[in-house]
C-alpha cells in the first residue's frame, strides 16, 4: 500500500539536543529522598509504613533514571571523535551504572553524593565534548548541592 523508502539515523533523537540535566535533577533527587528516608526513621504506623514505602520506591527509579539517561547520553552521542577526546568515558559511565546501583539497593547518602559527584564529572566531559565551558551551581532546592552546567552565552 505505502512505498516506504529506507530510512537511517545515527541516533534516537534529532542531534544536538542531549543533555545530561535529567540524569542531574534525578541524582539530586535519589540525595534528597535519602535525606527524607533518615528523617522518617523507623515508622510507627501503617500510614508512615506506605509513607516510606513510596519514598523508597521513587528512590530507586530516580536512581534508575540517572542509570538511563546516561547510557542514552553514552551510546547515543558519544562517537568515536567524543571518545577518543574522552578515552575515560566508559569507565566513568561504568562508574555511574556501579553508583546507581548502590543507591538503588541502599539508604547510604554518600553513595548518593558519590552517584551526584560522577553525573557531574560525566556533565563536564559531555560539555567539553561540545565545545562549551562549565561552572558548578548550586541546586536552589534540597538537597542544595553542586551541578555542573553549561555556561549559556547571550542572554
Amino acid at each position: 500500500m505505502f512505498k516506504l523508502r529506507t530510512v537511517a539515523a545515527h541516533c534516537d533523537i534529532p542531534c544536538k539536543i542531549y543533555d545530561p540535566a535529567v540524569a542531574q535533577v534525578s541524582a539530586l533527587s535519589v540525595i534528597r529522598l535519602m535525606d527524607i528516608i533518615a528523617e522518617t526513621g523507623v515508622p510507627s504506623t501503617l500510614a508512615d509504613s506506605a509513607k516510606l514505602a513510596r519514598v523508597v520506591m521513587e528512590k530507586e527509579e530516580q536512581a534508575g533514571i540517572v542509570k538511563a539517561e546516561i547510557n542514552i547520553i553514552w551510546g547515543d552521542f558519544f562517537k568515536a571523535p567524543q571518545i577518543e577526546a574522552h578515552p575515560g568515558v566508559h569507565d566513568l559511565v561504568h562508574r555511574i551504572m556501579q553508583a546507581g546501583s548502590a543507591c538503588k539497593q541502599g539508604i547510604e547518602r554518600s553513595d548518593g553524593e558519590n552517584l551526584l559527584t560522577l553525573v557531574n564529572e560525566f556533565a563536564a566531559m559531555f560539555w567539553q565534548s561540545k565545545g562549551v565551558e562549565t561552572q558548578l551551581v548550586i541546586a536552589p532546592y534540597p538537597p542544595e548541592l553542586p551541578v555542573c552546567q553549561p555556561i549559556l552565552k547571550g542572554a
